[in-house]
């Protein structure tokens, strides 16, 4: 099992993540002793649907240091005993709460608690946390849930996981009407992946109207299986577009969802799974080590664009990426322009040659070092 950079806190905190990032596991080696509620079980769920008090009263009489709550939006109701047991003074227990869809619990008007729980994010692992048995050309191909990267059938594995999700989140929760033509979106969508995002497009390739298709997003997003880059428009010298990226969670899960035939480019395909690595790695290590940073990125409304803009309290990043072994002075134009407007940022541009260079203030990296390194790069 592989060290999580993720800090164990002192006080209840939600743990949101989607389904596969090592959640569960990670608790129960942290917290070995936990008092620990899986409503994933239909027993746990049913007895506790039908008598939420139940759950006050096992844990007065047991008095845990702590108490896990696992995939906590399939009962939001429970929520209302957890706030009365953490607003006793005399009580001393803590909560952890698992969640790997927040769509009930933002949507639903489910009590948070008042503040009185952090809220921390579960990503697939980094290269940091992969350490010596990080390989890029695998991480690429397969991604970094845990078990993509410890089996030996990890194409399979994704497919699995993949239907999982249809399975046991979309239908479950019933949260589309028709799960064959969802399931169409998921692949449909994948060819957004890493491009500025228009649904109109989609919705016409698929018959369907645009409300329909920008619900789908929604519910990707509800699951945590997607995120919409914004653009970074801060004191902007130059016309940026409007429209976010788009982006599954993980490079394994697109390379998945993404039809492969003879009309499909394998460098294309590849090309968007290395972003979509970097762009994980990037979030896993803001959210790890709490670094503060907003992630964004620009384009110009000429066509200019730097992939990744991390803003916050340590300063101003910028990060292109590159599929190509070796750079040309051509890859470099966007990070000069952004430099030109803010020359304040650090610039870097990633490509999977093996040396290190310094041109014009731009730090050119070997994806294979920058990511294992990643949080002594982003300061």
């Amino acid at each position: 099992m592989h060290i999580r950079d993720l800090g164990m806190p002192e006080t209840s905190f939600f743990l949101f993540g989607p389904r596969g990032t090592g959640k569960t596991t990670w608790l129960r080696g942290a917290l070995p002793d936990a008092l620990w509620f899986d409503l994933l079980d239909p027993s746990t769920y049913g007895e506790l649907s039908l008598h939420p008090d139940r759950l006050g009263s096992r844990i007065r009489g047991e008095r845990p240091s702590w108490v896990v709550l696992d995939e906590i939006q399939k009962l939001p109701a429970v929520l209302d005993v957890v706030q009365q047991l953490l607003s006793d003074p005399k009580s001393a227990i803590r909560f952890a709460l698992t969640g790997s869809s927040a769509r009930k619990l933002r949507r639903g008007s489910a009590n948070l608690l008042a503040g009185r729980a952090l809220t921390r994010e579960m990503y697939p692992l980094t290269a940091a946390e992969l350490g010596a048995s990080f390989d890029l050309r695998r991480s690429v191909r397969t991604g970094h849930l845990p078990e993509a990267q410890s089996r030996s059938d990890a194409d399979d594995y994704l497919l699995s996981y993949v239907g999982t999700y249809l399975k046991e989140e979309v239908q479950a929760e019933a949260l589309v009407r028709r799960l064959d033509v969802f399931s169409r979106f998921l692949q449909t969508a994948s060819f957004s992946q890493g491009s500025t995002l228009s649904v109109a497009p989609i919705a016409q390739e698929l018959g369907l109207d645009r409300k329909t298709v920008a619900g789908y997003f929604d519910v990707l997003e509800d699951l945590l299986l997607c995120t919409r880059l914004p653009i970074f428009t801060r004191r902007a010298k130059r016309a940026t577009i409007a429209h976010p990226k788009f982006y599954y969670f993980d490079a394994g899960v697109y390379r998945t969802l993404r039809p492969r035939g003879p009309l499909d480019s394998p460098e294309e395909i590849d090309g968007s799974a290395l972003e979509t690595l970097v762009f994980q790695e990037l979030r896993a290590t803001n959210a790890n080590h709490r670094l503060g940073y907003d992630l964004s990125y620009w384009r110009t409304k000429a066509g200019e664009e730097v992939d990744f803009v991390l803003y916050g309290e340590r300063g101003l990043v910028a990060i292109e990426v590159k599929r190509a072994s070796r750079f040309r002075p051509a890859d470099l134009k966007s990070l000069r322009l952004f430099g030109e407007d803010y020359p304040m940022a650090r610039r870097f541009l990633f490509y999977t040659g093996s040396e290190r260079h310094e041109v014009d203030g731009i730090s050119i990296v070997p994806i294979a070092s920058a990511l294992p390194r990643l949080r002594d790069l982003l300061g």
